[in-house]
């Protein structure tokens, strides 16, 4: 196998722009096995970071070394755009071969996906940590192949709160409120708590907080939005606005801008993911942060976890052959850790676990890691609910927090 070799600085650049090398059901080269043997998989995949495009090109051009009879066509896209362009896709019957999501069951329940075990060898799928593996089953059958894992956590400039006589980081939501209107009031142009409602991933955002209540996206196997707990969590976001704890038009805000402005020091408070380290590193060196448990309603101690998944389509059995090759190879030990260190999340898999290079420095997020609960993702109905989310919690700035969240649950309950 070609050495996988680090990123250099040239290779990171040449990723800042987002390349999306569109695919269909009409090219050419789409087919299973074609003439002379060759095999073409198409790849979807997010932008993680601005060197996500770079990664997955050296990546795969390792494997289309060691595997000359298959290419693989990439392509990119946002996470504002990712979930429409798939359903697009699969609509059109032109979904790709692989696929790098968050959730998979709707695709799954229409039987478009092939079994984890039916895609990479029983080496590669003991591999997996079991909490991943048990998160990723739908019925028994695990069908999304778990590739990174996030926690989530606060986020402080240690300056400006010690500015504003704030002594420790926020651990309830009456602290961070507290906090949040103590460095608005200093009048210096920074803003309390970075709360991001717009449409890239207000599902995080409201979930942190509807967790950090005691709530929960589901009932057994209903989606439940509208409960009291949810909403009191909600109204407490709302709080959080109107009292001016927050920065401006929070509907309008996405998550990566947000933590730019954290980072350069413009917002004193946010919720961030084990990458955001190495972002600090790379854009404010000098900014003095730390790092603590997300603020929850009574202090007790819990947060997001975020598990992404790559799966397969039942496009064309000629490519499963190709497609158990490819993941093997992603997930192999140093391809694997290269993509993971390199993009900064946690691995899924117990070797890599143990190899790691990021585990020092994500040590605060480990730590919560046991506590962190997740998006209902096998659930059909929470591809909708998730949506919905994402178009309507930004209404709460403007509108009433019971009524926003009737909206929701009415769209869930639709799916």
């Amino acid at each position: 196998m070609r050495r996988l070799v680090s990123l250099t600085a040239a290779t990171v650049a040449a990723g800042l722009t987002l390349t999306a090398c569109g695919f269909g059901g009409d090219d050419d080269n789409g087919g299973g096995t074609e003439e002379g043997g060759s095999t073409t998989l198409d790849l979807l995949v997010p932008q993680y970071s601005d060197g996500t495009t770079a990664l997955w090109d050296e990546i795969i051009a390792s494997f289309e070394e060691d595997n000359p009879d298959v290419t693989v066509n990439l392509e990119v896209q946002s996470w504002d755009n990712i979930n429409d362009v798939i359903r697009t896709k699969v609509q059109a019957g032109q979904a790709p071969d692989i696929l790098n999501i968050d959730a998979f069951s709707g695709f799954a329940k229409d039987d478009l996906l092939y079994p984890a075990e039916d895609i990479v060898s029983e080496e590669t799928f003991a591999d997996f940590q079991e909490s991943f593996v048990e998160n990723a089953s739908l019925d028994g059958t695990v069908y999304g192949l778990p590739m990174i894992a996030s926690a989530r956590a606060l986020f402080y400039n240690e300056d400006v709160l010690a500015q504003a006589g704030i002594t420790e980081p926020p651990a309830t939501w009456d602290d961070l409120l507290a906090a949040g209107t103590a460095i608005a009031a200093l009048g210096t142009g920074v803003y309390g708590y970075g709360m991001p409602l717009g449409s890239e991933e207000a599902q995080a955002e409201t979930s942190i907080w509807t967790f950090g209540g005691g709530g929960s996206w589901t009932d057994g196997d209903a989606i439940t939005v509208d409960t009291p707990e949810n909403l009191a969590a909600v109204e407490f976001m709302k709080r959080m606005i109107d009292e001016g704890a927050t920065q401006p038009d929070p509907g309008a805000t996405d998550r990566t801008p947000m933590l730019d402005v954290f980072i350069q020091g413009s917002i004193a408070m946010a919720v961030g993911l084990p990458p955001t380290i190495g972002q600090i590193e790379e854009r404010n060196p000098a900014l003095n942060y730390g790092i603590a448990p997300v603020p929850t309603q009574d202090g007790s101690p819990v947060t997001l976890g975020v598990a992404d998944h790559l799966m397969a389509f039942r496009n064309d059995d000629d490519k499963q052959d190709a497609i158990r090759a490819f993941l093997d190879h992603f997930f192999s030990s140093e391809v694997y850790l290269s993509f993971v260190d390199t993009e900064g999340f946690l691995p899924t898999t117990m070797s890599g676990a143990e190899g790691t290079a990021n585990a020092e420095r994500f040590a605060d997020f480990l730590e919560v890691l046991p506590d962190a609960q997740f998006y209902p993702s096998t659930n059909e109905a929470w591809a909708a609910t998730q949506g919905a989310l994402q178009t309507l919690v930004g209404q709460i700035q403007t509108q009433d927090a019971a009524t926003v969240m009737q909206q929701i649950q009415a769209s869930a309950d639709d799916a």
